[in-house]
């Protein structure tokens, strides 16, 4: 699974062998998988700071949250015809050791091997320091995002529009692509090439009427340019004064007329212009998906260390000073289970706040002076991480 619980519990004695008693009963019934997940000692500051800092956390989570998954969409519609490549490009820097830092590795074992960046977020900052670093981080990160998808887009959309008009049938899709000079009677002052559409089935129909659909019609000027599953394409050339007359029996006969006057100027802009845009998006896609990469592994550092964070803030809140507490990272095997894992918790951690325990089990319990709903509050810090960021 590619969900997480991270939670703590006070480190004292008692509750240090009630974390032992959770891995020996979630292990034996295999349940989760539980780390231990390091956090540093922060400069804790005033209890009044910590809870305006719990509320700002809750809001920064969950807008880093929200911006790495538009990252990894982001890199979905960049990515078009390897999709089946995305999460080898969804990936996290490998951590603090020197060996690794310079590695890729998967987002899970990012997670379950967590280290706090000294050199980035220094813990010997105030809190709302390292907070502000993050906030900003991030923000550029989303301003970034914004410009350069917004460039990449506008240009991919331009580009789909174009190639839409060489789709659809003979009626809809462009012909500059289709047809040549050689095709057209051109600069006369009394003669003009129309192009007509006929059925299928009406080729040979086409083929005797013709030349007496009106009158001055050029013999033998008939030709099949190209074909779909419905019908083709013919040209005929005629006297420029019985166009309408030629246009109106041609209707009568289930013939349609294609509004089309060849311009080698409008053709050659058209075709530029699909070269160019072309050229531009091969150019983009490079720079913009090395980008995505490279900063989506920023922001995703960034996200679990406001978890890390989140995680000290409550737990200073929760259970109070001197600072004393263990954080564990579980990872539930399956998805049936999860009932069955919070039940272990509630019943190994009871005693850290029995109204909360009554309250996971009876939701019409309320618990005094907590604005939370009971789902959202148990015995013990918890906090939810789901790497399901494409789902």
């Amino acid at each position: 699974m590619s969900e997480f619980w991270l939670i703590s519990a006070p480190g004292d004695k008692e509750n240090l062998q009630a974390l032992e008693r959770m891995n020996a009963v979630t292990s034996k019934s295999n349940l989760s998988y539980n780390t231990k997940f390091s956090i540093p000692d922060f400069k804790v500051g005033t209890l009044d700071s910590l809870v305006g800092l719990s509320d700002e956390l809750g809001k920064l989570d969950t807008f880093a949250e929200s911006l790495i998954k538009r990252m990894a969409q982001s890199v979905v519609e960049v990515m078009e015809d390897a999709k089946g490549k995305v999460p080898e490009n969804l990936l996290a820097n490998g951590g603090l050791k020197e060996k690794m830092k310079y590695l890729k590795i998967d987002l899970t074992s990012f997670v379950t091997h967590f280290e706090w960046d000294m050199a980035k977020y220094p813990a010997k900052q105030p809190l709302a320091s390292v907070v502000d670093t993050l906030e900003k981080q991030l923000a550029q990160i989303e301003t970034d995002l914004k410009s350069r998808t917004a460039a990449y887009n506008t240009l991919k959309t331009n580009l789909e529009n174009l190639e839409k008009k060489s789709m659809g049938n003979l009626f809809t899709r462009t012909l500059s692509d289709i047809v040549s000079k050689d095709d057209f009677v051109l600069d006369s002052e009394y003669l003009i090439t129309l192009l007509v559409i006929v059925p299928k089935p009406s080729y040979t129909q086409w083929q005797k009427t013709y030349e007496s659909l009106s009158d001055m019609v050029v013999p033998r000027s008939t030709k099949l340019i190209t074909e779909d599953n419905e019908g083709g394409l013919f040209t005929v050339t005629l006297f420029r004064k019985v166009i309408d007359d030629f246009k109106t029996k041609a209707k009568e006969n289930k013939f349609t007329v294609r509004e089309f006057y060849y311009d080698e100027k409008e053709i050659k802009r058209e075709r530029e212009e699909l070269s160019r845009l072309l050229s531009d998006k091969k150019q983009q896609y490079g720079p913009l998906l090395r980008w995505l990469k490279v900063n989506f592994s920023e922001a995703f550092i960034a996200w679990i260390h406001i978890k890390a964070l989140r995680v000290f803030v409550e737990s200073v809140l929760r259970y109070g000073l001197p600072v004393n507490f263990q954080a564990v990272l579980l990872q539930p095997h399956k998805k049936s289970s999860t009932k069955r894992l919070r039940e272990v918790l509630n019943s190994v951690f009871r005693h850290l706040d029995q109204v909360a325990a009554a309250s996971v089990l009876d939701a019409s319990v309320e618990i005094p002076g907590l604005q939370l709903s009971s789902h959202d509050y148990f015995p013990y810090v918890y906090f939810h991480i789901d790497l399901g960021l494409l789902d």
